[in-house]
């Protein structure tokens, strides 16, 4: 519920709204807070934040040794197994801190694996320490057979032969067919031997095998194959209302006439530029007559001969092409400047003309 709540804060904030005014929100709040890659604006959503920050106790409980908090929710909960979790909160009463925690455990230690040391609290079969999952998913059949399923690292390991080997008892001999999941098992674990250190935890969802906030925020995130050049909208030295506007065009929710007369609104729909031609995101930043005159002006001084791309999506791909080379980081922010100049022009229903329109344009184009 504080969550829903301050997420339409974060809204009405975004798209200027209010308790006492409604505005259009142009692009659903999901896509607002992808990654700039993938077309949003990087805000992240409370809730799963507030998931990521909660999973964060419990790696901290499993990777920090002889914390005072830690031995507080160990007195109160108990330890389960081997020491790494607590003990269920089963209490019906109250919601407490640690039980809420709790709640998180499924993903969180989906994207944990053990570093073996030891091995003394680590299980062999059932742990994930070894491949990209833990050996009784690897090898199923295998582990129906072991007479231990339940031992640690330690004690398949036979010390006793030279640097010591892995002893694994199976409950039965193996026919033949199965001789060769056993071989596999053993290629699989020749890299790998106990040691002196202790046993410790390592997080998957990133490089380092720390737990960040970020990685593991990304890690709940549902992937998608959106492209968006996002490199062409997101430009240093470009002023933050000019981009944004760039970033609403890109998308095609720019409230232009023919998306007014979708939402109902009955009216002409002719360009207020050149009155020739339908108004669209894509007919007033890139197509119309007169955005043209501005685009021809941009392409003579950077001396390039070009072929307009079909949407202003296409076109920002197309503008951190080749043909850009050299003067890339000038010219970066050329198009989003262009964007703004014309939609700003558009809905005022006129467009600066001669010396004073060509200024201002030199002025966003080379400054």
């Amino acid at each position: 519920m504080v969550a829903r709540r301050l997420e339409k804060l974060q809204r009405d904030f975004l798209w200027g709204g209010g308790s006492l005014e409604r505005k259009v929100h142009l692009i659903n709040w999901e896509a607002v807070c992808a990654q700039k890659e993938k077309g949003g604006l990087g805000i992240r959503r409370i809730a799963r934040l507030n998931k990521v920050l909660l999973g964060k106790w419990l790696w901290r409980f499993a990777f920090e040794e002889d914390k005072l908090w830690k031995k507080v929710i160990m007195e109160k909960f108990g330890q389960e197994g081997l020491g790494w979790r607590t003990n269920e909160a089963r209490g019906t009463f109250g919601v407490g801190v640690w039980k809420e925690i709790l709640k998180e455990a499924d993903w969180c230690w989906d994207n944990i694996e053990f570093k073996v040391g030891k091995g003394t609290k680590v299980r062999f079969w059932t742990d994930h320490w070894c491949g990209n999952a833990a050996l009784s998913q690897t090898f199923p059949l295998l582990f129906e057979l072991a007479a231990h399923r339940n031992a640690t690292v330690n004690e398949v390991w036979d010390p006793s032969f030279g640097q010591g080997s892995w002893n694994i008892s199976f409950s039965r001999d193996f026919n033949n067919w199965e001789v060769d999941l056993v071989g596999n098992l053993l290629y699989m674990l020749r890299d790998y031997k106990i040691s002196s250190e202790e046993d410790s935890v390592l997080w998957k969802g990133g490089g380092s095998g720390i737990f960040r906030v970020k990685e593991a925020y990304n890690l709940l995130v549902a992937s998608n194959d959106i492209v968006f050049p996002n490199k062409g909208i997101w430009v240093d030295k470009v002023p933050t209302k000019v981009v944004f506007f760039a970033w609403e065009a890109t998308w095609g929710k720019v409230l232009t006439l023919d998306r007014l007369q979708r939402r109902g609104w009955q009216f002409p729909n002719r360009c207020f530029l050149c009155g020739c031609e339908e108004e669209t995101v894509n007919h007033i930043l890139l197509h119309c007559t007169v955005v043209r005159v501005l685009w021809e002006i941009v392409l003579v001084l950077f001396g390039i001969q070009w072929v307009f791309p079909e949407t202003v999506k296409d076109m920002l791909f197309s503008w951190r092409g080749s043909f850009v080379g050299k003067k890339r980081k000038k010219d970066d922010g050329s198009p989003v400047s262009i964007f703004s100049l014309s939609g700003s022009n558009a809905q005022d229903g006129h467009l600066a003309a001669g010396r004073n329109g060509v200024k201002r344009l030199r002025t966003i184009i080379l400054t």
